[in-house]
This record gives C-alpha cells, sequence and structure tokens, in this order.
C-alpha cells in the first residue's frame, strides 16, 4: 500500500538530509549530546555546553525545536530544552558509533571522557562499562532471553542479516519485582530493546525496562545520576550490585 504525507501527497523514501543538517553543525550536536541523558536543561547551560553566544544559541535551538528534535518548556523567565523521544536518542547514539572520538587535551576531559565510558545515561537507561555489565548479568541469570529477531535492524556484532531482542522471562519478571523494578510496559514502548552501547560496541538494555532499572537503582541509592550523562555507583551500589546480579563495577574501575 502507497503511503499518503497529506494533500494527496504520496510518501516516497525516508528524507534524511534535514535531520542530518540538524545534526551535522557543531553547536547543535553539542546541544543534542548534553541533553543525551534525557533531561531537561536550560537554555544557558546548553551556550556553555556547546561554547557558542546565548543569542547565537537561541537560532539553533529553534532550529531544533522546529524539526522536532527538541521540546521547550518555560519555567518562569527560564526555557528549559529537552530531546523529544527516544527516537533521536537512538539515532544520536548510533552516529557515535561511526563517530570518531575528539582529541582530549586536558585533564578535565580526560577524567570526563573515562567517567562516560565506565557509566552514563543513553537517555533514559544504563550505558557504558556498567550498563554492559548489568544487560550481561540479566541475561546469565535468565532474567532476560535472548532470541533472534528476523524483522530486527542488523546486528553490527552479530553480522549482517541477522538480529536479536531480549525478552523479560517469567523467573525474571518475578525476580525483578522483588527487587521493586517495574516491569509492565507502558504507552506504545517496547518493553525491552537491544541497544549497541557506542564505546563498548556491546550491548546494553533499553526500552521500558531499562528505564525502570535505572530509575530502581536510583532510588534505592546504588547510582547519582552527575553532570553532562555521566553515572556514579555509590557505596551501596557496590554492594547491592554484587549482591543482587553479581555484577562488581570495581573490578573494571
Amino acid at each position: 500500500m502507497v503511503g499518503v504525507i497529506g494533500d494527496g501527497v504520496v510518501a516516497g523514501d525516508a528524507d534524511i538530509a534535514p535531520v542530518a543538517a540538524l545534526m551535522g553543525e557543531p553547536a547543535r550536536a553539542a546541544v543534542l549530546m548534553a541533553l543525551l541523558d534525557g533531561r531537561a536543561l536550560a537554555a544557558s547551560t546548553l551556550a556553555a555546553e556547546a561554547g557558542v553566544a546565548a543569542s547565537t544559541l537561541s537560532a539553533h535551538l529553534a532550529r531544533l525545536v522546529d524539526g522536532g528534535l527538541v521540546s521547550v518548556e518555560a519555567s518562569g523567565r527560564n526555557r528549559y530544552f529537552r530531546i523529544t523521544r527516544p527516537e533521536v536518542a537512538d539515532t544520536l547514539e548510533a552516529l557515535a558509533r561511526l563517530a570518531p572520538c575528539r582529541p582530549v587535551r586536558s585533564l578535565r576531559q580526560g577524567t570526563h571522557a573515562e567517567a562516560i565510558r565506565h557509566a552514563r545515561t543513553c537517555y533514559d537507561h544504563l550505558a557504558g562499562r556498567l550498563g554492559v555489565a548489568v544487560c550481561d548479568a540479566l541475561v546469565a541469570a535468565k532474567v532476560l532471553g535472548v532470541e533472534e529477531d528476523p524483522g530486527g535492524r542488523p546486528d553490527p556484532v552479530l553480522g549482517a542479516g541477522r538480529s536479536r531482542r531480549y525478552v523479560l522471562t517469567k523467573s525474571g519478571r518475578a525476580r525483578l519485582a522483588e527487587l521493586g523494578v517495574d516491569v509492565e510496559a507502558t504507552g506504545r514502548r517496547p518493553l525491552t530493546r537491544y541497544c549497541l552501547d557506542w564505546s563498548e560496541q556491546r550491548p546494553h538494555l533499553a526500552g521500558a525496562l531499562g528505564a525502570s532499572l535505572l530509575a530502581r537503582f536510583v532510588e534505592l541509592g546504588w547510582v547519582t545520576r552527575g553532570e553532562r550523562r555521566v553515572v556514579k555507583v555509590t557505596d551501596a551500589g557496590r554492594k547491592g550490585l554484587v549482591a543482587e546480579m553479581g555484577v562488581d563495577p570495581d573490578a573494571w574501575a
């Protein structure tokens, strides 16, 4: 069946150029990466992240809002911006897997680069070494099953023509519920989703369950969310992750 955009216009192939142009400008790319953890940030904070004047950033933000990649909400005199939906974060993560790494030119940059590889957020779920380790532990404990996904996207790890998906098992559902993790999908978002980590080049868990897992870790005081997507594991988190999942963050610190 032929798709129709509106007013009788027939929908053809995807037009990626406008979206790529929005993401491809350095200041706008910096804004999007700063928003990749799903939280709303003030325009002043984003201007500092992008390294441009507030007046310059205003034009960039307007283009991102008009393009549907970023939404804006007002609070008093301030305006706060956030990524509109998970698909935008997915695209940024995919681009990060293709992009070269920026050169580290200071101790501060080096510290941050190591921190985001150790543990970070990918939109609203865990990523980096911690995210991959937690995902591996869930699979090893049969909380998650791994299935071939004939209709899925090609898997860079498995090779062309193959893809896979995570499935929450019956025993896994009960185990996570005991830990206080919300195991019910909400809305149209899938419960589990396979997400390839850009720094580790291995999968971590996304979807509604990935978001619920991170939210529960924060509630338990196991992790805290820092600046610029960094996630820090607390002392309680080290003990809890080892006891509940067999994940030792100090093993690859």
